[in-house]
């Protein structure tokens, strides 16, 4: 947790950026675009200025600029450049870019300007599923590869919490228009990763249902209380890291046991719904491969 990464690899830089490395030597070969440091043994290191300029550059290019035409540019031109794509509000990948570096500088403001410019332009919904989803996947696979970390994601994760709160609160106050079926939101025991969990509630009242949210670590026999309660329910698993793998089938089926009836469902999505045996799931239980796939559903 502690430590903080302020230089990079090329690696690193590969990852963050999408640019292969090889790409990055050739483009630094032919036009000086970056000036790395170096160690004794001549490996290339990168500090944070060059990640910003290849992200810009990345930019750029996306949007049809030549390499050999962006490396005559004088410094400041471009941000300039950048500023001046970003105006026509459609660079969705400058605001995962941004987001990016406030979460690798730990800047709470660069969250909340690049946040707002969104909001000025966007709906909450677009955000969450234009810029946020696509920017935690990629945030997987930067802590798989060390290039992050977990200060990293958890300072960028925290921050999405709190702009999903807020949303959803604007929704909690409202009266529900569906009365048909209940949802009910929880994680399994030890599981921590509750974003996707969160989004999914945030839609359920968008849509105009009553969401029930339990959070992290709720025991199956706990879920059962619910139906004292309500009828219709349908209950809504997101599956990150737990349960382990070779306990998965297990729980499904406890899960089915002490739950499913005739007026209940079990919907399940997350990395791990991929290893689930699929051919024993009843027709009260629903596999879903993204968080899109099972907004259509509700």
């Amino acid at each position: 947790m502690n430590n903080i990464k302020s230089v990079f690899s090329i690696k690193d830089l590969e990852n963050l950026s999408g640019i292969k490395a090889h790409t990055i030597r050739i483009w630094e070969k032919r036009y000086d675009i970056l000036q790395p440091m170096r160690t004794e043994t001549n490996i290339r290191l990168y500090d944070l200025a060059s990640l910003q300029k290849l992200l810009n550059i990345t930019l750029l290019h996306d949007y049809g600029y030549k390499i050999s035409k962006i490396a005559t540019y004088p410094q400041e031109k471009i941000p300039s450049l950048v500023r001046e794509i970003i105006s026509n509000k459609t660079a969705k990948n400058h605001a995962i870019s941004d987001l990016k570096m406030a979460m690798m500088n730990f800047d709470q403001d660069l969250f909340f300007a690049t946040y707002n410019w969104l909001m000025s332009e966007k709906s909450f919904k677009e955000i969450f599923h234009q810029v946020f989803i696509p920017l935690m996947n990629e945030l997987g696979l930067l802590w798989q590869s060390d290039t992050i970390t977990p200060a990293h994601e958890h300072f960028i994760t925290y921050l999405i919490k709190q702009k999903l709160l807020v949303n959803t609160e604007k929704l909690q106050v409202l009266k529900q228009t569906k009365t048909d079926k209940v949802f009910v939101l929880s994680l399994p025991m030890n599981e921590i990763h509750e974003l996707g969990l969160m989004y999914l509630h945030y839609e359920i009242l968008l849509n105009g249902y009553k969401s029930i949210y339990l959070g992290e670590s709720m025991p199956i026999e706990n879920l059962k209380d619910l139906k004292k309660h309500f009828n219709s329910i349908v209950f809504i698993s997101y599956l990150t890291v737990q349960p382990e793998r070779d306990n998965l089938d297990d729980y499904i089926q406890k899960m089915s046991e002490e739950l499913e009836d005739e007026e209940t469902q079990l919907w399940y999505l997350g990395r791990l719904v991929e290893f689930i045996d699929k051919e024993t799931l009843s027709d009260k239980v629903s596999v879903f491969n993204s968080i899109s796939e099972l907004v259509t559903k509700i």
